[in-house]
């Protein structure tokens, strides 16, 4: 499976988004609670329902989660379809793929799918022996 530049980049940002988003969200929550602790009504009688950002941030939680499924979609067809990764340890990453996807994902990026040029491999070369 071979990828242009700018499909790459795009898979790259896609991948570095989750990590991103744990970030952004923690920093939101403790945003919000220190937020809430200092407003004069403290959340009291006036509340009428969720606020805009809390929605907004439910929003990006759930679009953040459809992107992972398709994420480890995308990251095991990849696997299957190139002949970058070794025969014989494409079944441990398709298990570390999907088991530690958010954390694995990045790894693999830069393993596999971002360099132009792949290094010959032995066997690849012609009677077993580097030119």
């Amino acid at each position: 499976m071979v990828l242009s530049r700018p499909i790459k980049i795009v898979v790259g940002v896609l991948t570095a988004w989750p990590l991103l988003y744990i970030f952004l969200f923690f920093a939101f929550i403790a945003a919000t609670m220190f937020w809430i602790s200092r407003s004069p009504s403290g959340g009291g009688p006036h509340y009428s329902g969720p606020p805009v950002a809390f929605l907004l941030l439910f929003a990006a939680h759930f679009a953040t989660m459809l992107l992972m499924f398709g994420l480890i979609a995308f990251y095991i067809v990849f696997l299957f379809k190139t002949d970058r990764v070794p025969q014989d340890k494409k079944a441990l990453w398709a298990a570390v793929l999907f088991l530690g996807n958010m954390l694995a994902m990045p790894v693999f990026f830069f393993l596999y799918v971002w360099p132009d040029e792949w290094p010959k491999r032995k066997a690849d070369t012609v009677g077993g022996s580097p030119a």
